[in-house]
């Protein structure tokens, strides 16, 4: 069949914007974001000509994680608006033409979710009380943990409950904080459940779901000690084969999915699951994207190469020939609302190195250069096969709060490990969008006539003065900005279906040398990320280039930049 007449699921090769709600934009000017913020900023989006829009989550919740911890999967907390809210932007989105991807958040839930208050009021052994993991405590009193599990933020991953007449009770399993119960996958009701809410909101027409912790949910049977370290993305310190938590991608989530993928077949559209998977080997990733299952998986091995020819090379070819094997597109993103920015981690001294968050008290980046290392990145990224996501603001370079004081930090995992880990508030600051108004234009962005447009709150975090210059209103429509190279990249990507293509790595290639390139059809990809200055090809012709100065009189690309090439005419 040629190739104009396959029908091709439009996630094959779809860019898509995270948007974290509470940072993106203020319509009620009480300075947390929310979905009439989002909604006021369609227009933007589609200027920038991404395909679709991944909401972090926005459900009830006592946001003790920032809306991880669900209270009720069918409700908008108020902090974000209504259920009303939501389906407008579901429609206006929808009315030119972008796609709308929800957070699901399977792994937990709040502790005060209606089923965990109701195990907590029921007895050891309860149908209610199966709905989640409580066990009975080691040693004599039942005092102790019932396993040597740790929590992901920070201390034990167990806590004790206080029966009703005020003894010690039950312990409860919390991988996450200690207000972010796990669910039981075991307990067939939580099956039906999860089920019944992925219909809920594709009854509502969304058209995918981003899967939080999608190789959690099932736990080894017998619940076995297990005491090496796990951290978010980049998972366990020193992966081996051998080391697989029993908490984390055992064989069971694989007949989860394959139910949902059932479900998601009811619907037209292509609907589609993206799942958030920390497992090692490569291999083991796209077992979550086999035909029944997935359509996607975060590929964390490419934001974790890092500014490094050699380790780019090597994941996107591992990456590449895996997604083959099943058949399945693969992934690409270099920041996310749990990681520092890329733009800040390039430049530090080490621009492959993942901190756990940034203070003032550590390593500054410097700026200038994270930046238009930024920019060649995404040039890096961009032309990639398969789909590719963009985190809000990296359009703009925006970098990390590194000088947040520890007074305003919010997040759970600077808390539980005593500010060990930084944790990820720098990476969440509200955006910038005027320069010159109060909270750079976060708050107010709607004039909905009930109230004239004012300033609003404080920003829910402090943003730095920096983020003035990073504002989009200094970008939108101005020559040479971040902004304006992404749009040209998305439309050249777009117009060239370079995410419908395939790559060959091209002789000029050498990544020991810090040099990366790479040809997708006609398009040619060279980027620079060494000391010393590279040829530019004499038969080819710049069509696009991450900086004004990227190539030298006598036709040299310089270092900490990116071309993408074409034939001359």
């Amino acid at each position: 069949m040629p190739k104009h007449a396959q029908h091709i699921p439009w996630w094959q090769d779809a860019v898509i914007y995270q948007v974290y709600p509470r940072s993106f934009a203020d319509a009620d000017a009480d300075g947390m974001g929310d979905l009439r913020g989002v909604a006021s900023k369609l227009g933007y989006l589609k200027d920038l000509g991404v395909d679709a829009v991944w909401l972090s989550p926005f459900y009830k919740s006592p946001q003790a994680d920032a809306g991880y911890d669900v209270a009720d999967y069918r409700q908008v907390d108020p902090l974000f608006g209504t259920l009303s809210d939501f389906d407008d932007l579901l429609t206006r989105a929808h009315a030119q033409g972008t796609r709308i991807i929800v957070d699901l958040v399977p792994n937990h839930t709040s502790d005060e979710h209606v089923w965990f208050q109701a195990a907590l009021a029921a007895a050891p052994g309860s149908p209610e009380r199966d709905r989640y993991i409580f066990r009975d405590g080691q040693g004599p009193n039942g005092d102790q943990e019932p396993n040597n599990w740790q929590s992901l933020f920070g201390g034990p991953a167990w806590t004790r409950t206080v029966n009703p007449d005020g003894t010690p009770g039950q312990w409860y399993l919390h991988l996450f904080d200690v207000k972010q119960p796990d669910l039981n996958w075991d307990n067939d009701e939580v099956h039906a459940e999860m089920r019944d809410i992925l219909r809920f909101w594709l009854d509502r027409g969304v058209d995918g779901f981003r899967v939080d912790v999608a190789h959690g949910m099932v736990k080894a049977e017998g619940l076995p000690d297990w005491s090496e370290k796990v951290s978010m993305v980049q998972g366990t310190e020193q992966p081996t084969v051998h080391d697989t938590p029993p908490y984390f991608d055992q064989e069971g989530v694989h007949a989860i999915y394959e139910e949902w993928n059932a479900v998601l077949a009811e619907y037209d559209g292509d609907r589609m699951m993206v799942a958030e998977a920390w497992v090692e080997p490569m291999e083991r990733i796209f077992r979550y994207v086999r035909a029944g299952e997935m359509q996607q998986a975060f590929n964390f091995g490419f934001l974790l190469a890092g500014w490094n020819a050699q380790n780019i090379v090597e994941n996107v070819t591992e990456t590449l020939a895996a997604a083959a094997v099943v058949g399945a597109p693969p992934t690409w993103v270099l920041s996310n609302h749990d990681t520092v920015r890329h733009c800040t981690r390039f430049g530090l001294s080490d621009p492959t190195t993942f901190p756990k968050g940034i203070a003032a008290q550590d390593e500054q980046p410097d700026e200038e250069l994270g930046r238009v290392r930024g920019r060649a990145a995404a040039m890096v990224m961009l032309a990639l096969p398969g789909s590719a996501y963009v985190y809000q603001g990296d359009e703009l370079t925006l970098p990390e709060h590194t000088t947040l004081p520890d007074e305003c930090r919010q997040d759970p995992s600077f808390f539980r490990t005593g500010g060990v880990e930084r944790g990820r508030d720098g990476c969440r600051i509200p955006l910038p969008w005027a320069a010159e108004s109060p909270g750079f234009g976060f708050s107010r962005t709607v004039d909905d006539g009930d109230a004239p447009a004012s300033s609003g709150s404080e920003p829910w975090l402090p943003q730095p003065d920096s983020y003035a210059r990073y504002a989009a209103d200094q970008q939108v429509g101005v020559e040479g900005s971040a902004f304006e190279l992404y749009r040209l990249l998305l439309a050249v990507r777009a117009d060239r279906e370079l995410g419908r293509g395939r790559l060959e790595w091209s002789r000029q290639n050498r990544p020991a040398d810090g040099v990366l390139s790479y040809a997708n059809g006609a398009l040619q990809v060279l980027a620079n990320l060494g000391a010393q200055p590279v040829e530019v090809p004499a038969d080819l012709e710049v069509a696009v280039a991450s900086r004004p100065d990227a190539v030298t009189e006598d036709g040299f690309l310089v270092p900490d930049a990116a071309l993408w090439l074409l034939p001359r005419e």
